[in-house]
């Protein structure tokens, strides 16, 4: 088929190439530059002339070079072979460019995303007769031990009534599967994959509320800073203080079914180390690869920056497809700062007016849309899935006044904010418990206190209560020492250096620690929580609080986040019946002596 020639080269800017004698290209339109056909998108149209950004290196282009369109948006390619492979920034699998290229990706290449030449086993859900419509699923195949993937009509589709079903067997996913008729007669062929633009997000029946946290196994987050399942949240913090770490352990522990990491403008050695760990990770659940429910978006920051601005979109479309298939989807973004970045980037070539910092205008737009795309979801086969994002931002300097932390957290509703000083005191993880917060609260009481009796929203709210009371009578013992203080204030201060080290630090490398249950996480504050009512009571019968520090039970508190397994949160029961104990009876002797 001859190639469709939408315009000619007039001039090239790096990454962004200027057409001339454009004719019959659109916006969005993907296209292909010059006859290595580098991969582009229409992002300007004026009068004859157009503006490409270009997702390859434009070294070469010359002016006068044909421009070919395709006749399409830049789009996602989404059928099953998704799961556990590793993709560029536009889709592109990493392990085919390796092997055409070897270690430095060549121009103009292009594989499919999945494998066409692979059969899978595809069993129907539908028979001749069934009525379908956007989004139905007509038959499944078993892609992961954990992944049924399930073939759906495509969303943009009208309804109408199953004329054909192959029946169940091994099909590549060129071969159609079901065919149905439209309401107007028109014939529809399903097969096992689709494509979708990248931008636009894929439609869904209604948003539902958001009720159900995200598990992540990390007690600061989970008790004090709770994320619902498809809710947004933000990770800012300066460099070494966390954010990729963090990621990772959420990937690894939260009970998300599908995981979507998309490193995007990360240094390459950063995302060697993930490309290499990832396969390496276990599954807690099923024992086997964690890439056995992941899918990998590397793009370097030595990769061409248009690029680096798709990758997000890229990656939200993914998960919104599993997201529509019923499943629970967690999204890592890290970081979008350097999507932020490449927008800049992007918008300064194009010579846009600049607004704070140089970045573009539309910034808040942009960051409104991507966030826009995360939340619980009924979808369009009546079934519920969702999107949670977690967006790591790398502020310069760790300064979370410059836009793209101020304008992130205008639209995510919770906000974990890592601290330098935790990081260099090697506080894991360095979330900071004053600046961060979450406004999901609300949403997921309902299913906490079901969980904790009634008694998780009581107990975390006077724990944080505590710790903003601890951050005042530091600032007295920083002037005027501990001695000024009674034996109450310096108690207070004692149980959240207690809390601090025994609940809000967790160690990764630690096999009970690194990830505590929820029934753990509530015992654990539970207990803290009555050692500083007792403790309080003690000492207004005249106990010294030296002799409460030296109790044994309170040593085993320190201890109990790595002598505790979550299968025996009831030690923990025992362990209050023993600290009771021993401050009733260090209270009943001061009492005699009174």
């Amino acid at each position: 088929m001859e190639r469709r020639v939408v315009g000619k080269v007039k001039r090239v800017n790096g990454p962004v190439i200027t057409l001339k004698e454009v004719q019959d290209a659109q916006m969005m339109e993907m296209v292909r530059i010059g006859e290595q056909q580098l991969v582009g998108e229409v992002i300007k149209l004026f009068d004859d002339e157009a503006t490409v950004q270009v997702y390859e290196d434009a070294t070469g282009i010359c002016p006068g070079d044909n421009v070919y369109g395709s006749g399409s948006s830049l789009s996602c390619e989404l059928g099953p072979g998704l799961i556990g492979s590793i993709y560029d920034g536009i889709q592109r699998p990493l392990e085919k460019l390796m092997e055409a290229s070897g270690a430095f990706i060549g121009r103009g290449l292009s594989f499919p995303a999945i494998d066409h030449g692979k059969k899978w086993h595809f069993v129907p859900a539908v028979k001749v007769g069934d009525p379908v419509h956007a989004g139905s699923i007509v038959g499944s195949v078993q892609e992961t031990e954990r992944v049924s993937h399930k073939i759906m009509v495509p969303p943009d589709r009208q309804a109408g009534t199953v004329s054909a079903v192959v029946p169940e067997g091994d099909y590549t996913v060129d071969e159609t599967v079901v065919t149905y008729t439209e309401g107007d007669g028109m014939e529809v062929r399903v097969s096992l994959t689709q494509r979708w633009p990248i931008r636009i997000p894929r439609p869904v029946q209604e948003r539902l509320p958001l009720k159900q946290p995200l598990i992540t196994g990390l007690r600061v987050i989970d008790t004090l800073f709770p994320l619902p399942k498809g809710g947004t949240v933000a990770i800012p913090g300066g460099f070494g203080t966390g954010k990729t770490m963090t990621q990772h352990s959420i990937a690894q522990w939260c009970d998300a079914d599908i995981i979507v990491y998309i490193g995007c403008g990360e240094r390459g050695n950063e995302m060697t180390d993930v490309l290499r760990e990832f396969p390496q990770l276990v599954d807690p659940r099923t024992g086997k690869s964690l890439m056995e429910r992941t899918i990998l978006i590397a793009n370097t920051s030595n990769m061409p920056v248009s690029a680096r601005e798709a990758s997000i979109y890229t990656g939200v479309t993914m998960a919104e497809y599993y997201r529509d298939m019923g499943y629970q989807v967690a999204i890592m973004a890290d970081s979008t700062s350097r999507w932020a970045e490449a927008l800049r980037e992007l918008s300064g070539r194009m010579e846009e007016m600049p607004a704070e910092e140089g970045f573009p205008a539309y910034l808040p737009t942009r960051i409104a849309q991507f966030y826009e795309r995360a939340g619980y979801m009924k979808t369009l086969s009546a079934k519920e899935g969702s999107v949670s994002i977690i967006g790591a931002v790398s502020p310069p300097g760790g300064d979370f006044s410059e836009p793209v932390t101020q304008h992130t957290k205008r639209f995510v509703r919770c906000f974990w904010a890592l601290d330098r000083a935790l990081a260099s005191a090697r506080h894991y993880p360095a979330i900071s418990w004053l600046d961060s917060y979450s406004e999901y609260l609300p949403d997921v009481k309902g299913w906490w206190d079901e969980k904790s009796d009634g008694q998780w929203s009581a107990m975390r709210q006077e724990i944080m209560e505590l710790l903003q009371k601890e951050v005042r009578l530091q600032q007295i013992v920083k002037l005027v020492g501990p001695d000024a203080l009674p034996d109450s204030q310096n108690f207070l201060l004692e149980v959240c250096a207690l809390f601090k080290t025994a609940f809000l630090q967790q160690n990764a490398f630690d096999e009970i620690d690194r990830y505590c249950g929820i029934q753990k996480q509530m015992k654990m504050l539970a207990i803290i929580l009555d050692y500083y009512h007792k403790g309080i009571q003690a000492i207004s019968k005249g106990v010294p609080m030296v002799k409460l520090r030296r109790l044994s039970a309170v040593q085993d508190m320190a201890r109990m986040r790595f002598s505790v397994s979550n299968d025996d949160a009831a030690s923990i029961d025992r362990l209050e019946l023993k600290l009771d104990h021993a401050i009733d009876q260090l209270g009943g002797i001061y009492d005699d002596r009174s």
